[in-house]
């Protein structure tokens, strides 16, 4: 007899939530430390503001790759171990980053680092969605996305703090030791999968199992969105700094860094955004969430702090809402190839932070923060008008 999927009265569902929650704090932590170093660079290695972001566009292209890759052998050989040894692949490079003098070295452990990343993320929405009750998906989903972003959060205060304090090889390193603990503990916790059915079809079938995948329409909006929300989020996040430390605000590296910690907005805001859906309807309330990233983002035009700030907040609720909502319904509609089809989100979804990384600097440099804001702010309403008007032709053809 098969064994049932936990619920919250469950410990086992609590351990699978805590094990989860240490290791994205860790991975995002680790994904995001170098966003708030970003100008640091330039001066430090002499490089332009647009190779300095590579620093986190090319972290984010190893990741999509590891995410394609380690999405395809989670289906066949189990979530946990990808999940564990993430955590330890990935802390191992900031151990060497503080070594290197050439910023190509650099950038190139950065890349290696940003594949170890992706174990987490390619394994464990699949991970949630076989082990965790339907009716608690949602809400362990977006417990999960919540730690995604107390993760960001983390990661971008401390590195900014600590380099501004001390220097970003100290930060680099106590992120190292940071995720050798963290294996451990994961290691575990972490309970084992009982409900993964491992792929008994050729490398072949996995990858028809890829392009399905592409095939479905419904899941090619989900994947279009999670990319278009991540090109605004991250675009503004990448240059905040470069913004924040030019007048009017002339903000030092600290001060900067503590502008991430509106980032705890998003941990509370995606496990309300679960609750919410479950009373109004998912589409809904993603929706709304859209709208108040693009208010948010709106707002930071303004030449005063707190209106600035506030603006920063909203962008977060509303962005974490959208998000942990449009994740949870890649699950929901994959009949099968979970693994892959969370994968796909995720490559969409990192599409979107390379793009918002390093695709952006011409504007940035050609419009200033003016031309971002106003660029940032009405992609997704754009593209939510899009796909509602695809929507009402498509269901014109079927009546």
């Amino acid at each position: 007899m098969e064994a049932e999927r936990y619920t919250t009265e469950n410990h086992e569902f609590w351990k699978i939530i805590f094990s989860l929650l240490l290791a994205s704090l860790f991975i995002f932590a680790n994904l995001y430390a170098v966003q708030p170093l970003l100008p640091l660079f330039v001066t430090e290695f002499q490089v332009s503001v647009s190779a300095a972001s590579l620093a986190m566009s090319l972290t984010t292209i190893g990741l999509i790759i590891g995410l394609v890759v380690l999405g395809f052998f989670s289906d066949r050989s189990g979530r946990r171990t990808y999940i564990i040894f993430s955590l330890l692949g990935s802390a191992l490079p900031f151990f060497l980053l503080p070594l290197v003098e050439s910023y190509t070295w650099f950038l190139l452990l950065r890349f290696v680092q940003g594949f170890a990343l992706a174990g987490v993320p390619a394994a464990a929405l699949a991970y949630i969605s076989e082990e965790i009750a339907p009716k608690n998906i949602g809400y362990a989903t977006a417990l999960y996305i919540s730690s995604n972003a107390l993760g960001g959060m983390i990661g971008r205060v401390l590195a900014g703090f600590l380099a501004d304090r001390f220097s970003w090889q100290a930060a680099f390193i106590l992120f190292g030791v940071t995720g050798l603990f963290l294996f451990i503990a994961v290691l575990f916790l972490l309970p084992k999968s009982r409900h993964f059915q491992p792929g008994d079809v050729s490398f072949a079938k996995d990858l028809e199992g890829f392009w399905f995948h592409l095939k479905n329409p419904s899941l090619l909006v989900v994947f279009g969105l999670g990319a278009v929300l991540q090109i605004s989020f991250t675009g503004i996040w990448t240059y905040l700094p470069f913004h924040m430390e030019n007048p009017p605000f002339s903000m030092s590296l600290q001060s900067i860094s503590y502008l991430f910690f509106v980032y705890g907005i998003g941990v509370i805001g995606s496990p309300m955004a679960g609750r919410a859906a479950e009373n109004f309807g998912l589409r809904e309330i993603r929706r709304a969430g859209v709208v108040l990233l693009s208010l948010g983002i709106l707002l930071t035009l303004s030449p005063f702090l707190w209106i600035v700030v506030a603006g920063l907040c909203i962008t977060c609720l509303g962005f974490f809402t959208a998000h942990s909502l449009t994740a949870a319904s890649v699950g929901q509609q994959a009949a099968h190839h979970k693994g892959s089809a969370s994968s796909l989100y995720l490559v969409s979804y990192y599409i979107g932070v390379a793009a918002g990384s390093s695709l952006l600097s011409p504007l940035w440099l050609v419009s200033g923060w003016t031309g971002l804001v106003l660029f940032t702010a009405f992609l997704p309403l754009l593209y939510l008008f899009a796909v509602t008007l695809y929507r009402r032709k498509e269901k014109r053809k079927s009546t």
